[in-house]
């Protein structure tokens, strides 16, 4: 079958789910309004009820500015607001996914053991930032390592560049998890080393989420790769239904290698990710590779998600590796997901703006914030904190973009200073802080990442990686613009017409 043909069968597959999904969408809005709109009495109760969600969603935990959002929505279109709201407002988890994802992680987490002198070490040469190990690690159920080698990578090419070198090295087995993987040079140069280890027995295993990388690959993509001896799965494959799971997705970059090495960060499988294919100009992408102890807890993250899309149960302990480094500091994996009520992401973030005592410096491609992280980084400015935050200046999506710069007057006012990259989009994820703390991984600021997706990182503290972090920050910042508090007030009324109206549907985004 031609490139052509295979590539419209993957279109017509989008095209025909997202136009089942609207029928079904209008179909649900045309009853409930006929139905409503035929009767005094059912159009009285549908406000009552619409009265009634609205009571319920400002009463019941959560961000206020998601609240108002759906206030809005129910208020507009009350019986199919309501509907909407039910399948898709957030914080609602199916008990049998909930109870899915626990049994999983029963199955592995048991076996991440902390050593005791770990913590007291880090709690005596390091209280003030201890507490942060503290609660990532109670919030995300995973432990605090240091016989663990880092090294921070970036841009995307050398990301590359050293997996390459670490995949050719691998004996027993290749586990990688990835939102995004797309056909091209790429995913060729990492597809020749898996074909030509899974011919001399390594086990390939490989998870990937249906909506991110539904239009990069042909449709015999998966076929393919198991006829090659590489098992994949797809994470929450798209389906033509209103599923509330489906608004759900595995954002997660995780890469595991015999269990000796791991890679997480901002970086997909795609050629944009190393400028191979250029998409918003210069996309700058970071990650980091991991060697040594911790690199058990990004083994469990990957089997856990792996019991979880397959229902197959893996033997952890026949996984893990004994490669201990020497001691550069401390690191604790962490993951995050929508599936119980902890929130170890956006937390973290939190943590690191709130015990800062001389600068934060933040990347991220989205700025989509909420009062609560707005207030912490106006906070964190005005005690006299160095607050820096690079954004991009080319964007990706258009209308989101309008929404991260909606946040800038108002930190701006408070003294953070925000830069966008000149030379086009930064998709790197990381926080560093007063030369002891960082963290690198898949979290953005923005209420995908805090709320609905399924994320993971890196905390490191009292590592020379921190202060290769906070160099390339500062190289970066160097072809960064800096937006002006003067200039930005002077922006054209449409753009801030623009800003406001789209802010609105932030929690959408």
């Amino acid at each position: 079958m031609s490139e052509r043909k295979r590539g419209i069968r993957i279109q017509t597959r989008i095209i025909i789910s997202a136009l089942l999904l609207l029928l079904q969408l209008t179909f649900l809005f045309y009853v409930l309004y006929d139905i409503t709109a035929k009767s005094v009495a059912l159009y009285a109760l549908s406000m009552i009820a619409g009265t009634f969600t609205v009571i319920c969603i400002l009463n019941r935990r959560g961000n206020p500015d998601h609240k108002i959002a759906w206030i809005i929505f129910i208020l507009l279109f009350p019986v199919f607001g309501i509907s909407v709201f039910l399948l898709w407002g957030g914080g609602r988890v199916l008990p049998h996914l909930r109870r899915k994802m626990e049994r999983c992680e029963s199955h592995y987490l048991p076996y991440l053991k902390e050593e005791p002198r770990t913590r007291e070490r880090l709690r005596y040469y390091d209280m003030f930032h201890s507490r942060q190990a503290d609660y990532l690690s109670g919030e995300s159920g995973y432990p605090l390592y240091d016989r663990t080698e880092t090294e921070y990578l970036c841009p995307g090419e050398k990301i590359l560049e050293k997996m390459l070198v670490e995949l050719n090295k691998a004996e027993k087995y290749i586990f990688m998890e990835f939102f995004i993987l797309a056909e091209g040079y790429m995913w060729d140069e990492i597809h020749k080393i898996l074909v030509r280890k899974a011919e001399k027995g390594v086990d390939i295993k490989i998870i990937f989420d249906d909506f991110g990388s539904i239009k990069r690959q042909h449709k015999d993509f998966i076929k393919n790769l198991r006829a090659e001896g590489i098992s994949v799965s797809v994470f929450n494959p798209i389906k033509p239904s209103m599923n509330i799971f489906m608004n759900n997705r595995s954002h997660r970059k995780i890469v595991v290698i015999d269990g000796k090495t791991a890679f997480t960060g901002g970086f997909n499988i795609g050629d944009e990710y190393i400028n191979r294919m250029v998409r918003f100009g210069h996309w700058h992408d970071s990650g980091i590779m991991l060697k040594g102890e911790a690199v058990r807890s990004f083994l469990a993250m990957f089997c856990c998600m792996w019991e979880f899309t397959t229902k197959e149960e893996l033997d952890i302990k026949s996984l893990f590796a004994d490669a201990p480094h020497e001691n550069d500091g401390f690191v604790l994996p962490y993951c995050d997901d929508p599936l119980n009520d902890k929130n170890p992401a956006e937390g973290i973030y939190m943590q690191i703006l709130n015990t800062a005592q001389k600068y934060v410096y933040i990347t991220s491609p989205y700025l989509i914030i909420d009062n609560t992280m707005t207030a912490a980084l106006r906070m964190a400015a005005k005690s006299g904190v160095d607050v820096r935050i690079i954004t991009p200046h080319i964007p990706d999506k258009w209308y989101v973009h309008p929404v991260t710069q909606y946040n800038y007057l108002e930190l701006l006012e408070a003294g953070v200073k925000i830069y966008e990259y000149t030379p086009g989009f930064i998709h790197s994820k990381l926080f560093v802080s007063d030369d002891k703390i960082a963290t690198v991984g898949t979290v953005n600021m923005d209420y995908r990442s805090f709320v609905f997706h399924f994320e993971c990182g890196v905390w490191i503290c009292d590592n020379g990686t921190v202060l290769d972090i906070k160099d390339e920050f500062e190289r970066t910042v160097a072809l960064s613009q800096e937006i002006k508090i003067e200039d930005w007030k002077k922006r054209p009324i449409l753009m801030r017409i623009k800003q406001s109206i789209l802010h609105i549907f932030a929690p959408f985004m």
